[in-house]
């Protein structure tokens, strides 16, 4: 059997180092961020589609939160999100970013600024190396040609697909986002990418290091080896990439391992967003909506967290409300870094919570913004969560739903005229924030904190 598609082992694992001397040692961080990944996809978040027992493992040795939340219900902005630490719509990147005039038709910037705060650019002025390996996403492409180059953000190296500022030309032989051309092969992409981070962190070893490992899959086109021209949405299709995903997770902690450096390595798994197509909620457990929606299958994303002696093994969070912005603050103070004072993040530390020490009652409310300019919104376009509840709106104050979340995590009643106070407070909040935060141009001149 091809040693790829072997389970990666936790018992092969080399002895760990104890907490006292981690503390002295700043870890490796990797987040690996997959495209388009439904709640259920995981078996261990009760999808059936596949095993994934690589995935399943990393649950087994870390830390699973069940209330987690992308920044954006769709692929750009996510990735805002989770670079910046901030709302995606503070930095006018509202959705996915497209040729020059669609983005002008939704109103957004070309680009992410690299004025912007950067979780690469922090680390890296903290002391780590930093690589990002994968899907960009945030300027680039088409015919946007002005974006600004990845080391800009703090990346010391990098390799990314097509839209991106500069596409690592195995995988773009054409202008689109795959060809049968390509001399990495789509299947081969997410293997291509765990290639390239082992690489960086065997070259850096010693040297504490941040990487963004970002395959793009399971996003469609489901193409594999046996059917290279595939453009099927099917379940059948879609196993067979999930299985390979599967199959590179579980290659790369063997790698971490093989290089000694698996116990002092914090790897995050999660996604950018919702599915598509989210075969009638199966691929979300149920959950209402998927990407491009502001329901709950559009934003509950996966996530787990593993750091062997210091994140308890086999943990469940379930009451924690943890959002993608977050991370930038928790990790940099996990890594003893501190965040850049040039902007205020919108996101909190919550390092206890992802150390597994504690569950935390989230104290501020979260707030999303999608599809303003979409002609066919299924979704109203803004929405805030705050302890039990969570409110949509349309920036016009119509299409008011509330959902008591705890209760009702599918969203199937809306009861904003049982509760009016409840309401009209979360609609007021929304509406204000939305009014505040949403800058086609922001830059350290304009941006307004007034909120």
């Amino acid at each position: 059997m091809n040693p790829k598609y072997l389970l990666w082992s936790a018992t092969a694992c080399l002895p760990a180092v104890g907490i006292a001397q981690k503390a002295t040692v700043p870890p490796n961080i990797v987040i690996i961020n997959i495209d388009d990944m439904g709640y259920s996809d995981p078996s261990c978040y009760g999808g059936d589609y596949v095993p994934t027992p690589n995935i399943d493992r990393l649950a087994e040795d870390g830390l699973s939160l069940r209330q987690f939340y992308t920044s954006s219900p769709i692929s750009s902005p996510s990735r805002v999100g989770l670079t910046t630490g901030m709302y995606p719509t503070r930095w006018g990147i509202n959705t996915f970013l497209h040729e020059r005039v669609n983005n002008a038709k939704h109103e957004q910037n070309d680009y992410l600024s690299a004025d912007a705060p950067s979780m690469a650019r922090a680390l890296k002025e903290g002391g780590y190396v930093t690589g990002h390996f994968g899907k960009w996403h945030m300027g680039g492409g088409r015919d946007v040609t002005d974006a600004p180059a990845i080391p800009l953000y703090g990346f010391d190296e990098y390799s990314s697909t097509w839209e991106s500022p500069d596409p690592d030309p195995k995988l773009t032989s054409s202008d689109w986002i795959w060809a049968p051309s390509d001399e990495v092969k789509r299947w081969d992409r997410t293997s291509y990418f765990v290639d390239k981070t082992l690489d960086f962190l065997s070259r850096h070893k010693g040297e504490p290091c941040f990487v963004n490992l970002w395959p793009d899959d399971v996003h469609i086109p489901w193409v594999h080896e046996n059917d290279e021209t595939s453009m099927r949405q099917s379940a059948e299709s879609f196993s067979i990439v999930l299985k390979e995903l599967d199959n590179q997770i579980g290659r790369f902690m063997r790698g971490l391992n093989d290089l000694g450096i698996d116990d002092n390595t914090i790897v995050i798994f999660t996604g950018d967003n919702g599915p598509a197509p989210a075969f009638d909620g199966h691929r979300t457990n149920s959950l209402r909506g998927q990407k491009a929606t502001l329901y709950e299958g559009g934003i509950r994303m996966p996530f787990i967290i593993r750091w062997p002696d210091v994140i308890p093994a086999g943990v469940t969070d379930s009451t924690s409300v943890v959002c993608m912005v977050d991370l930038f603050p928790s990790l940099c103070s996990i890594a003893g870094v501190p965040t850049p004072d040039n902007y205020q993040l919108d996101g909190i530390d919550m390092s206890s919570v992802l150390l597994g020490r504690q569950s935390v009652d989230r104290q501020s409310p979260l707030f999303w913004e999608f599809g303003k300019t979409k002609k066919k919104r299924i979704s109203p376009h803004i929405a805030v969560r705050e302890g039990r509840w969570k409110l949509l709106v349309d920036a016009d104050g119509s299409r008011v739903e509330l959902y008591d979340i705890m209760n009702d995590c599918n969203e199937t009643r809306n009861v904003a005229r049982d509760n009016p106070e409840v309401t009209d407070t979360l609609k007021a909040k929304a509406l204000d924030w939305f009014r505040t935060a949403y800058r086609q141009h922001a830059t350290p001149l304009t941006y307004d904190m007034s909120e």
